[in-house]
């Protein structure tokens, strides 16, 4: 693929990053989007690291049920203004997590953040969560959740 705009575009689409971003990474990958994905994968790790210190005031509580109405999660995901907090991308970034910890049952936080996210397998939830931290240019951080079943 070569780097015009519609890749960019398209690029910019699947990952939610920047323009700059996505157009650095096609360019550093000679156009290739797999390879312009992992390079925006390993950026997002370095822009997370940078981050981590940030305090997060904002956030959402989001609750899950299964459709069973035999299990139930609560979860706390903060972010570092209610502006990220209230956007519809963050909500869903909540819910999925909330979903996720439903199915697979994690103990803590740090074991719910090593597990293989349930909807892409290829990356755990420590990788989704910096993935939106490169998105939107904050900190983001699961700060508890809760578990409830039959």
């Amino acid at each position: 693929m070569s780097n015009d705009l519609e890749t960019v575009k398209q690029l910019r689409e699947e990952t939610g990053v920047s323009i700059m971003a996505c157009k650095r990474a096609l360019s550093q990958s000679g156009g290739d989007m797999e390879k312009a994905k992992e390079i925006l994968r390993k950026e997002s790790d370095a822009v997370a690291i940078k981050k981590t210190d940030r305090e997060t005031k904002a956030g959402v509580i989001d609750a899950y049920i299964h459709s069973n109405k035999k299990v139930g999660v609560l979860l706390e995901v903060r972010s570092e203004t209610d502006f990220v907090a209230r956007s519809p991308e963050f909500e869903a970034l909540a819910h999925d997590i909330a979903m996720h910890i439903a199915a697979s049952t994690p103990e803590s936080v740090d074991d719910l953040l090593s597990q293989p996210f349930i909807k892409d397998m290829s990356m755990t939830i420590g990788d989704k969560i910096k993935e939106a931290i490169q998105k939107f240019g904050e900190n983001i951080e699961v700060a508890q959740f809760e578990r409830f079943s039959l």
